[in-house]
């Protein structure tokens, strides 16, 4: 679907927006992971094609901290996990008793993968060696302690069976390479710049799950999937691995304009090309992977523009 016809972009410029779209605001991640290019490459494009909007992406905590801030409308749009979107909307798990009903998708943008990774010379070869050791579990509020938590009791494990660290990816990076803890997880779209940059000053191992452990955590959260880190992701990395994904959402607050909602949704679809230059995660933000990912229902606006390109529109994605 990414080669849709454009001949509608064009009317992107000649739809005045409402006075709520002039500053727009994308709650991302840490620098060192996906989000943040992704959301200032998104911004970016809105900068250039919508006229008279201004965006900028927003440094965060990830997907549990976003989706509070498009609880109180702090933020316009957001990056975060499908787990912890569907959670959100649910009011389930760590949403317990604070659901947000309120949120809606403008599209699926690309599945995170779970990577665990060490250095080549540790002892750490599988997720039962973390026993005892010193293991990096994400940033707080972020959705790869979410992933984490999820994979560790789905496989009779839990934090009581080493010493957790809630660092964020650079520093998960940095940790390892200086010897301050054993292994660390990233739950992001790979390739990712703090794993990239962390091969090229110490030999690493990235740690796969076996199809035991695969399954275990997609009978904990519907969600995941299995997926596969392809040889040579990172320097030294020298066959597959197997691990999990996960979609990553790009969610809205329900009272969004639904005009606006329309044409960040055209804009994301039309110009992909233009994300993917950022990032080659975007390779992944085609109108099927929304289709099959999404895991709470799109916005109205959205879904005007899914009809106008003869999208095959699940009844789940309906509000």
């Amino acid at each position: 679907m990414r080669t849709l016809p454009k001949a509608a972009a064009a009317s992107l410029l000649a739809i005045a927006l409402p006075a709520s779209a002039q500053q727009l605001s994308i709650a991302t991640g840490g620098t060192g992971g996906v989000y943040y290019p992704i959301g200032g490459g998104f911004a970016e494009m809105i900068n250039e094609h919508i006229e008279g909007a201004k965006a900028t992406a927003e440094v965060t905590g990830a997907s549990v901290e976003n989706m509070g801030l498009i609880m109180r409308g702090d933020v316009d749009m957001a990056l975060a996990l499908a787990d912890t979107v569907y959670q959100a909307y649910t009011g389930t798990d760590d949403f317990e008793g604070r659901q947000i009903e309120n949120t809606r998708a403008l599209a699926s943008v690309y599945p995170n993968a779970v990577q665990l990774v060490t250095l080549a010379d540790s002892d750490v070869e599988s997720l039962s060696d973390l026993e005892g050791k010193r293991v990096s579990v994400g940033a707080p509020g972020s959705g790869t302690e979410l992933n984490v938590r999820a994979l560790l009791e789905a496989n009779g494990m839990s934090y009581d069976d080493f010493t957790p660290q809630r660092l964020n990816f650079n520093e998960t990076a940095d940790a390892i390479r200086d010897g301050d803890i054993d292994a660390g997880f990233w739950s992001v779209g790979p390739p990712t710049s703090s794993i990239m940059n962390l091969a090229t000053t110490r030999d690493i191992r990235v740690i796969g799950l076996s199809d035991e452990e695969v399954a275990n955590a997609r009978d904990e959260v519907e969600v995941f999937a299995p997926y596969q880190l392809q040889e040579g992701l990172y320097e030294g990395m020298d066959e597959a691995v197997q691990t999990i994904g996960i979609p990553n959402v790009l969610v809205v607050n329900s009272d969004m304009d639904e005009e606006l909602a329309y044409q960040l949704t055209q804009l994301l679809f039309e110009n992909t090309d233009e994300l993917i230059a950022v990032h080659p995660a975007a390779n992944d933000t085609t109108v099927e992977f929304t289709m099959a990912s999404t895991p709470v229902p799109l916005h109205p606006g959205a879904i005007r523009y899914f009809e106008e390109v003869d999208a095959d529109i699940p009844d789940r994605l309906r509000p």
